[in-house]
């Protein structure tokens, strides 16, 4: 059976369906089978920066109303291992969390990775993603706004019994934060959020190409770090780089 990793934050805008969607890219490329579960009903964006938009036909809401098979809306990214199941395209079609507490393991004896984008805030939608959860990927920028929403997140993941929970620092550019003044050092963006550092992904204008369905360089800083990161959730001993 795979494993189920909710990829959230507590703030909007940090980067959560980036990083969801580098990283399953990054385990796919590793052999590994991966499905894509977009929890934003009716603010969907998987569907778009994965290139399948045009050709949904049913989504998440769908399936847990029985109108198709779990199949018939999973669709396949590209040529290789990885998959998506689109969010409702509308707001009224929320999973909530009981329904998803039992479709996430089932999702999980097809898949090697089941990842849930979370969407924003820590209200019911945040729940359905997270309730299903083995292991909890927490994104924040380091700056304070975001990092005060990853502590609430983090605190509210604790209270749904996700014990596993590992934080990534995006667009990450250490002297800019310093210079702002909010924190000290990187350890001061770690203490602020109360989760261990699994990875960084640096400042990278390239990974934007990801929010307009277009492909984004295999020599780009940011991928670079994402594999890193995929690298460390398989169990593999990769220090976090030296930070400049």
């Amino acid at each position: 059976m795979g494993v189920s990793a909710v990829v959230t934050s507590g703030k909007g805008g940090v980067g959560k369906s980036t990083v969801s969607l580098g990283l399953g890219q990054a385990l796919a490329q590793r052999g590994r089978r991966v499905l894509l579960v977009d929890c934003d009903a009716g603010l969907r964006s998987l569907d778009r920066m994965t290139g399948t938009e045009e050709g949904l036909v049913f989504d998440l809401a769908d399936v847990v109303s029985g109108r198709c098979a779990p199949a018939e809306a999973i669709y396949p990214c590209g040529e290789g291992q990885l998959f998506l199941l689109p969010a409702p395209a509308s707001g009224e079609g929320l999973v909530f969390p009981a329904v998803m507490r039992r479709l996430v393991p089932m999702l999980k004896q097809y898949y090697d990775y089941v990842l849930l984008d979370s969407p924003a805030g820590v209200g019911e939608g945040f729940r359905s993603a997270a309730c299903g959860a083995d292991r909890a990927l927490v994104v924040c920028s380091p700056d304070p706004v975001s990092v005060r929403g990853a502590a609430t997140a983090n605190a509210q993941l604790r209270k749904l019994d996700v014990e596993d929970r590992r934080l990534v620092i995006n667009r990450f550019a250490n002297g800019p934060f310093q210079k702002a003044g909010a924190y000290p050092d990187l350890d001061g963006v770690i203490d602020g959020t109360g989760v261990r550092l699994l990875g960084l992904v640096p400042e990278d204008g390239a990974l934007a190409r990801f929010l307009q369905g277009k492909p984004v360089p295999e020599d780009s800083p940011g991928v670079k770090a994402l594999r890193r990161i995929a690298g460390r959730l398989e169990g593999e001993s990769i220090p976090v780089p030296e930070v400049v």
